[in-house]
């Protein structure tokens, strides 16, 4: 895989049988290793290593009903008290950010209701922050580390 625009890490991969897998520490198990698993695992070692996210604050692929359909958002980091505070969505590094990326992250806050939203490829990323009293939202030149959110 290729290398990204995210600190280096330590990742655990492995190969079972013709696929190879990477370890996700937040969901304690071997999963297979796509080009957008990559870009998260990179990414979910940033949240910990860099922004200070306590691993157990961190949600991967988490469930959520949008319009009676079934989506899975991709990470969530929740708050001290357990409320979704950042959404994030992770591309592979290959696929462009733009504007279809940022609406399907606006539709997963009309159920998640975050104040931070990120967009990532593991080589560029975006955060915005969401003004819950008029629904406005600027963008960040960093994301914010943990104790901001």
């Amino acid at each position: 895989m290729e290398m990204l625009n995210l600190p280096t890490c330590d990742l655990n991969v492995r190969r079972n049988g013709i696929k190879k897998e990477i370890f996700d520490s937040i969901r304690k198990r071997f999963v297979v290793l796509t080009p957008e698993e990559w870009v998260r695992q990179h990414f979910i070692q940033f949240l910990l290593n860099e922004l200070h996210v306590p691993a157990s604050l961190i949600g991967v692929e988490t469930s959520l009903k949008y319009n009676g359909l079934s989506k899975r958002s991709d990470i969530v980091v929740y708050d001290r008290i357990g409320k979704p505070a950042m959404a994030i969505e992770c591309k592979a590094s290959t696929v462009k950010i733009d504007q279809k990326v940022f609406d399907q992250l606006a539709r997963y806050n009309m159920v998640l209701n975050v104040s931070y939203l990120v967009v990532t490829n593991g080589m560029v990323h975006y955060c915005c922050q969401i003004n819950k009293l008029d629904g406005s939202y600027s963008f960040l030149q960093e994301i914010p580390p943990f104790e901001m959110l």
